[in-house]
């Protein structure tokens, strides 16, 4: 299955809001290799947990923002709300894939919460910081999936069947795998890095 966007990309830092995005990424990248390790299924439902909050806060804020001013939001409300879905969609199948423990449906409840409260104080005070810590989540997404992809292709992970929840909604065909299914979510997450790092940019021009 085709790759449709570019694999190995790192926005570099360049503002302080940009080292303070990519820290709190690298930390949150500490503890899930601390506690995942190679459980990359499980990782997903974690990492997709979070995933899903970023688009659904940062969509609802420019809404109310755009009827506050009364102003068109030149596509951004779809984006991110179909983001937010898309990111949803990930969690709904990687539950199915993996049958996460208690411990970690209780770790998904205390990783929502505590998320969504901090991106949205962090959304209000700095958007184009919360854009670019998306953007830099999604690269490290990006790397994950790429190495869930090369334990499946050595072997060490089964190439195993997918639900089909997920065949209907990436439109996959009876024969996919879950090797077919980590190509098209890849994908996926390398558009939400892309359009994140390119929301904050635009939001450092206005600013300027």
């Amino acid at each position: 299955m085709a790759e449709l966007y570019p694999l190995k990309v790192h926005r570099k830092p360049r503002t302080l809001q940009d080292h303070i995005a990519l820290r709190i990424v690298r930390f949150m990248r500490l503890f899930a290799d601390a506690f995942f390790k190679k459980r990359y299924g499980h990782r997903a439902v974690v990492l997709e947990t979070v995933a899903a909050i970023p688009g659904m806060i940062a969509g609802m804020l420019r809404h109310l923002r755009s009827l506050r001013r009364i102003e068109d939001d030149h596509g951004w409300i779809k984006e991110l709300l179909d983001e937010a879905e898309n990111e949803r969609m990930h969690l709904m199948t990687f539950i199915h894939i993996a049958q996460p423990s208690t411990l970690e449906r209780f770790l998904i409840i205390a990783a929502q919460g505590i998320f969504y409260t901090l991106y949205l104080i962090m959304y209000v005070f700095s958007a184009k910081t919360a854009h670019r810590l998306v953007g830099y989540l999604e690269e490290e997404a990006v790397i994950s999936y790429t190495q869930y992809l090369e334990e499946i292709e050595k072997g060490r992970i089964p190439n195993s069947d997918i639900p089909q929840i997920a065949r209907e909604y990436w439109n996959l065909s009876q024969e996919a795998r879950l090797k077919d299914l980590i190509v098209v979510i890849r994908n996926d997450e390398c558009k939400h890095r892309d359009v994140n790092h390119q929301f904050s940019d635009m939001l450092i021009n206005e600013s300027k």
